[in-house]
């Protein structure tokens, strides 16, 4: 957090004066998180969070801790362990009832699990003892992809990015253990710490499984020297983000050209799916790689490979000292976690995994006002207007590029709250007691209810997120945005706080999930969904140019001396971010006018724009281990905390003048990014 410091408990205080404040626990809140004493134009999070990270500690059993998405994934966590217990109590008021409660029962069946060992592996572990030859190789892989591993690449169901009509099959790099390629290749002296590490863990949970410490050792090494191999021929995760080069339909036969000496038809017959044709290969260069290596590589560390890759993905189901193990490595070593969540937490989101939806449908009939629905179509309304106000001031674009986004935005579909229709799990089938079994079960029904979509229609109503989920999420294929009922109450909105709160908090995220239809991936994508370019060449690469602007600003921030944002991994994320802001903050200025608001202030220590941006900033106060800090640079597209608070504020002119900030402070550059 920081040093602690006296205003915190000050603006805690001057919150009793203020009879806004008085009424809404909400707003007193955000007074309570700001640290007042800090200057705003030389450091807004510090600003806006300052009394939130001094007041707040990380809770053990969390890598990171944010004051908005974990404290309301927590409270969710509760409201719907309540719901799973309640339909476990009652499995006759329905068949989706019995399965949660199948499922959650004995998960949380501990004597049950401990008693059943490491058993319920002996059939896998006999179809891995037969592997001698590519084809036994691709055959028992496919088997263990069904079943919820994935060795070898990583297999998904996406819309064809030239038809997003109709789903292709994507076979893409993949096959590690660790998070990222760049710890197996990196020269970093802490990512060859954590090779290492994982290396002692390989051998460990190849123990469990009979090995001798010896054997367990040597075979772990040459599964690392495989996984090693892996990456080296994997892309790196910047370079996944062109999209274009993720691109190359050759189906079926054009995969066994490409590798001739892989039978894909063994992995197809292994995966239960022996008919799809349909195949898009997104790193072909990975997959003749695979090739190489598969052929190089002696049976026995093929087998030691599967059984690493089967134990890693069923260590959850498995009895406690092969999950304090896992812990141990991919917790504690990898993200700084101290503890480990209490077995409930992992019971819930086990069962909100497997059954989503039948989750969600309880969830929403409990949590979600349908009047929130109607205030969030009228925000998303203003912030689409808003964006589409902003583009003739954008002096890069030319007419007719801005005609087209003007056609894309207007295209944009929105999904608020839950899915028109429901999930239907009729397949899936459950015993109480049988905590592997049940797994297994779930595992099958979400493997085959994605691959029987290949070579048919999209279903455009589909969400690809629970209705009890935290996030939103914005698909270029179908050029839809989605915002669950779980992202819509506080600290995110709340049809009773002022609008200056709503717009700055989920305001920002729903400008954020729009922009992202016109980031460096998403823009490349038609209002169809279509990958093709609707730019004009000139504004294309100045479009470029922008983007590069944002990609040097985030490569110099740094989460510790010499460990920089990535820029290159991250520019989609931080162009949401900027653009976000400046939709929501024009559409909020809207709503201001519309409602003849422009006097009035909802609380009398801020003004309502300067409410708008310490709103926007407390969606983003965190607490984080180093540990989880560095992780995050290396694997995820989204910019750590801080700098989602003070890059998109320091490319906003609007935010400099709300707090009076000094052309040339550090919130206030003289030179901004500004792409959307």
């Amino acid at each position: 957090g920081g040093a602690p410091s006296e205003p915190a408990a000050s603006a805690a205080a001057d919150t009793a004066a203020t009879p806004a404040a008085a009424r809404s626990p909400h707003l007193a809140s955000l007074l309570a998180a700001m640290d007042r004493s800090a200057d705003p134009c030389q450091d807004f999070y510090r600003y806006a969070c300052g009394g939130w990270l001094d007041a707040t500690e990380r809770p053990a059993d969390q890598a990171r801790w944010t004051r908005s998405f974990s404290t309301i994934r927590e409270e969710n966590r509760e409201v719907v362990r309540t719901l799973i217990e309640r339909a476990a109590a009652n499995p006759s008021q329905g068949p989706d009832h019995a399965r949660i409660g199948n499922l959650y029962g004995a998960c949380m069946d501990e004597p049950a699990i401990e008693k059943a060992g490491l058993a319920p592996l002996a059939p896998y572990r006999a179809r891995i003892a037969e592997v001698d030859d590519a084809a036994s190789l691709l055959r028992v892989a496919g088997e263990l992809q069904r079943h919820g591993a994935s060795p070898l690449l990583g297999l998904g169901v996406l819309p064809d990015f030239k038809r997003p009509d109709v789903n292709i099959a994507f076979f893409v790099q993949g096959g590690l253990g660790m998070p990222e390629r760049d710890y197996y290749v990196s020269e970093d002296p802490k990512k060859r710490e954590l090779l290492a590490a994982y290396r002692r863990h390989v051998a460990t949970m190849l123990g469990f499984l009979g090995h001798d410490a010896e054997t367990a050792a040597a075979r772990a090494g040459a599964v690392v020297d495989f996984e090693t191999a892996l990456a080296e021929a994997s892309r790196p995760a910047a370079e996944m983000r062109v999209v274009e080069r993720l691109y190359h339909k050759i189906d079926l036969a054009g995969l066994q050209e490409l590798t001739p000496k892989l039978p894909w038809d063994a992995f197809l017959a292994g995966i239960g799916h022996p008919g799809v044709r349909e195949i898009n290969v997104a790193t072909p260069e990975f997959f003749e790689g695979l090739e190489e290596l598969v052929l190089a590589t002696p049976p026995e560390t093929l087998r030691a490979y599967l059984e690493w890759h089967l134990m890693d993905a069923a260590a959850e189901l498995l009895p406690a000292d092969v999950v304090a193990a896992d812990f141990a490595f991919y917790g504690r070593k990898l993200q700084g976690q101290q503890e480990i969540e209490p077995r409930w937490k992992r019971c819930v989101d086990l069962t909100q995994q497997a059954l989503g939806e039948a989750v969600g449908k309880l969830y929403v009939e409990e949590r979600f006002a349908g009047d929130s629905k109607e205030i969030a179509l009228e925000m998303i309304r203003d912030i689409e207007a808003a964006f589409e106000t902003s583009l003739p001031a954008l002096s890069w674009m030319d007419e007719t590029t801005r005609e087209r986004a003007v056609e894309k935005a207007q295209a944009i579909g929105n999904k608020i709250g839950y899915p028109d229709r429901w999930e239907d799990y009729s397949a899936m089938k459950t015993t109480p007691g049988d905590f592997f079994g049940n797994a297994v079960a779930a595992a099958h029904w979400g493997f085959d209810d994605q691959l029987r979509k290949v070579g048919q229609p999209v279903d455009e109503t589909e969400w690809g997120m629970t209705p009890q989920t935290v996030n939103a999420s914005y698909n270029p294929l179908l050029n839809h945005i989605s915002f669950p009922a779980g992202i819509l109450q506080p600290p995110f909105f709340h049809r009773e706080l002022p609008a200056a709160m709503n717009y700055g908090a989920i305001g920002v995220v729903m400008g954020h999930e729009l922009t992202h239809g016109f980031d460096d991936m998403g823009r490349k994508f038609d209002p169809q969904g279509q990958m093709r370019e609707w730019w004009e060449p000139a504004v294309a690469g100045r479009f470029e140019e922008r983007a590069q602007c944002v990609r040097d600003q985030y490569s110099a921030y740094e989460v510790e001396p010499g460990v920089h944002v990535q820029g290159a991994l991250t520019a989609g994320e931080n162009i949401a971010d900027i653009g976000g802001v400046k939709q929501a903050y024009a559409a909020f200025k809207s709503w201001q006018e519309r409602h003849d608001a422009k006097g009035r202030q909802a609380i009398a220590e801020l003004t309502d724009d300067q409410l708008f941006f310490v709103a926007f900033a407390q969606v983003w106060c965190t607490e984080a281990s180093p540990e989880y800090q560095r992780m995050q640079v290396t694997t995820d597209p989204h910019s750590p905390a801080r700098f989602r608070v003070i890059g998109p504020l320091a490319s906003t002119p609007a935010f400099a003048e709300a707090f009076a900030c000094e052309p040339g402070t550090p919130m206030a550059p003289v030179e901004r990014c500004e792409v959307w």
